[in-house]
């Protein structure tokens, strides 16, 4: 066996401190789960005592909240956000432009170059997929984002199987999860004991590996192996959604006057909610900024929604002006078209437009809504 690779491990809360002091000397930024204000969000670690020990999110249409857990574990769910704001930031100065030094001419300015090393700690096997989609669409193709590009070659991914399953979740149905299967260096399965928890890691990466030979550890036993495989097992049969996607792409695709179109759009707000924490919605605006006391401008690209009216405004305004429009868009992109453009769905059965849907909109019962009524003639 090769230096850098030690075989499957576990670690302990030692350990997962030692991956982070060890991240952090290699000029990494470790960025995971942290509670916060009654929600599981992201952001910098300084040590694995700021991950969300004891918590447990309990989720719902519309409905989001954390309850302690009465575990010493931090296997909560998937974060409130998803990690795309540190691959795809919401903002981004692409140029500035300014008066030249002897105050005639105009001077082109590069905007920041993305010089970020993220390690990113937690990540769940459907946010991860989700990064892969955005690979395909960010970072493959003849225009690719060179800023994503940028952060995607220095990043580090420790990702997390899922023992939990939550009421939302429906990865399962779109084989994404709870296992991660690719696209990490490291992945760990947290097993709680009498002495506490254990995590049994696995290596992805050759760079995973050396960083892995560093940390104190010692050999899975073929138990815990055990113990990891079944408590992945019972998540998968656990899960609170199911989508049927066996011919829904053509389901959709041949539906565009359902009458569940108009259903949905009494309810939705089109406040965009969906697609802000969708982890991979990846529509963008730009804006041209102007400062008059510097005398610079700045073009700034922005995330955008499908679900806003000027999204689609060309010549003669909006495409899609009705809200029916706009929700049928949304899905029928997501789960069909996605295949046309992509090869791949656009959904990952993270299940937080379903959270954080104010109206408490259901995709999976959006669709299976839409086969229902066709299969009795509707």
């Amino acid at each position: 066996m090769a230096e850098h690779d030690p075989g499957t491990c576990v670690l302990d809360r030692e350990g997962l401190d030692g991956l982070l002091a060890a991240l952090l000397r290699r000029g990494f930024i470790p960025v995971g789960p942290r509670e916060r204000e009654g929600a599981i969000v992201l952001d910098t670690l300084r040590s694995a005592s700021d991950l969300p020990w004891g918590w447990r999110d309990e989720t719902g249409p519309g409905r989001y909240r954390l309850v302690r857990s009465g575990v010493e574990a931090f296997g909560c769910g998937v974060p409130a956000q998803s990690w795309k704001r540190f691959l795809h930031p919401p903002e981004v100065c692409l140029f500035e432009v300014e008066r030249g030094t002897d105050g005639r001419g105009l001077r082109l300015v590069p905007g920041n170059a993305a010089t970020e090393s993220y390690a990113l700690i937690g990540v769940r096997a459907c946010d991860l997929n989700a990064i892969l989609v955005h690979d395909r669409v960010l970072n493959g193709g003849v225009h690719r984002d060179h800023g994503y590009a940028a952060r995607r070659e220095r990043l580090f991914v420790l990702a997390v199987n899922c023992t939990h399953a939550g009421e939302t979740c429906f990865c399962a149905s779109l084989d994404t999860g709870p296992r991660a299967s690719s696209g990490f260096d490291l992945v760990m399965t947290e097993l709680s004991g009498r002495n506490g928890p254990a995590f049994v890691v696995e290596i992805g990466s050759p760079q995973g590996g050396e960083v892995l030979v560093e940390l104190p550890r010692r050999p899975a036993t073929e138990a815990e192996r055990r113990s990891a495989d079944e408590a992945i097992a019972a998540a998968r049969g656990a899960m609170g959604r199911r989508l049927t996607t066996d011919g829904l792409k053509e389901l959709l695709q041949r539906s565009p006057d359902h009458p569940r179109w108009q259903d949905a759009a009494r309810r939705c707000l089109t406040c965009g909610n969906c697609t802000m924490a969708c982890p991979t919605c990846f529509c963008t605006d730009c804006a041209d900024v102007t400062d008059l006391v510097s005398g610079r401008a700045a073009r700034v690209r922005r995330w955008d929604s499908c679900f806003n009216l000027s999204f689609s405004y060309i010549h003669g305004g909006p495409m899609r002006r009705s809200v029916s429009a706009r929700y049928r868009h949304w899905m029928t992109h997501k789960l069909a078209s996605w295949f046309d453009q992509f090869g791949t769905s656009g959904c990952v059965g993270c299940g937080r437009c379903i959270v954080w849907c104010p109206a408490g909109i259901d995709i999976t019962e959006e669709a299976r809504a839409i086969r229902g009524a066709e299969a009795k003639g509707g």
